[in-house]
This record gives structure tokens, sequence and C-alpha cells, in this order.
């Protein structure tokens, strides 16, 4: 088995980054990054001030929660580099993912594009092939990830993929949950995953 922290300290957000997202994600975002900090855990995140990341790496920092942004040069001004809060500078965006993974003991996602999806394939991907057994909570309001667990589903059940694979993460509607799904650590009986699919 890959990696499995003692315990929670830090947890890495995957969201989106556009600001024209819909205002009620922002909030949950907001909401998360002061729920983080409240619970003494510190947010990794894209390093960005813009969309869901920088909402929630502000109100963070604005309850006095650590913070740390890893975002690549030439991310800096497209992405406004929140200044305010501890980042480190990358040069590519696989560096940018191995930080995440190394400064990270949990994963959240929430809604964001293709970024957001490459980002959750191979951490799912890794956690697939047992390089890690760190937890992973989807938040997923008005089931707004429900089209990839499907095709996720369907992988599944062309026998493309182990069914234990559908317990590698989990699933809350609110932002009240994120945290305790967190701290529960990843599904009963979610390891071993690699295993041949006949």
């Amino acid at each position: 088995m890959g990696r499995t922290p003692a315990k929670l300290d830090s947890v890495c957000l995957f969201c989106g980054s556009s600001d024209a997202a819909d205002p009620r994600y922002l909030r949950a975002a907001a909401e998360f990054g002061q729920a983080l900090a409240r619970a003494g855990l510190r947010l990794v995140y894209g390093g960005g001030g813009v969309g869901l990341m920088g909402a929630a790496a502000r109100a963070a920092h604005e309850v006095g929660g650590r913070v740390l942004g890893i975002i690549p040069d030439f991310l800096i001004g497209k992405e406004r580099a929140l200044e305010t809060v501890e980042h480190v500078v990358v040069t590519s965006m696989h560096q940018r993912k191995q930080l995440f993974f190394e400064e990270s003991d949990g994963f959240v996602i929430m809604p964001g594009g293709v970024g957001t999806l490459e980002e959750v394939i191979e951490l799912l991907s890794w956690r697939r092939l047992d390089l890690h057994a760190m937890p992973v909570v989807f938040y997923n309001p008005d089931n707004f990830w429900g089209p990839l667990f499907a095709l996720f589903q369907h992988t599944v059940d062309a026998k493309l993929t182990p069914p234990a694979f559908m317990d590698a993460w989990t699933v809350v509607d609110t932002v009240e949950d994120i945290v305790p799904a967190l701290l529960a650590g990843p599904k009963a009986g979610a390891s071993p995953m690699l295993t041949s699919v006949t």
C-alpha cells in the first residue's frame, strides 16, 4: 500500500477557478475554507485568488487558518496568485500535482471544470493502483458529480474496473458534512484494489 497518513492535518482542495461559477458554489467553497480552518486543518490548494479556490483560501485565511497555495509560474497572472497566503511557485502542472499529493493527507473535490476532472482522475487512478489510502470526499450539490460517478460505474459494468473502486471515495451533499467525512477516513473495504478484472 502507498501513502497512508498517520493523522489528518492537511487537506487538498480540487475545484473550479472561474469567477463565473454559480454563486452557491462560491459560497460553499468559502464555507468549506472556514470549516477547515476551524477544525485546525491546513488547506492545500492551487494558489490562485479566483473562483472556488480563491473563495476557499481567502475564507480560511480570514479566520486564521493555515493555507498553502501551489501554483505554476505560468498561471500566476491568469489565476491571480493569492499573495496573502503561503505559496510555492513551481514550473509545471506535474510538479504542482506531485506537491498536492506530498503535502496532503486527504482530498476534497468541489464543483469544477476540465482541470478539476484531470486532477481527480489522476488521484483516483493512483488510488486504484494502491499508491495511497487517503480519504477522498466529493461535495456533490444538486448531483453535480453524478455523471462522473455513472461513467465510473459504466467502466465497472464493462469489467474494466474492479467493483471495489466505487468505494474509493465518499460523497456528501452539504458543506457541513465534508470535514466529518474526511475525519472518518477512507471507506471500510476500499482496499485493496490492485486486482485484475476478469
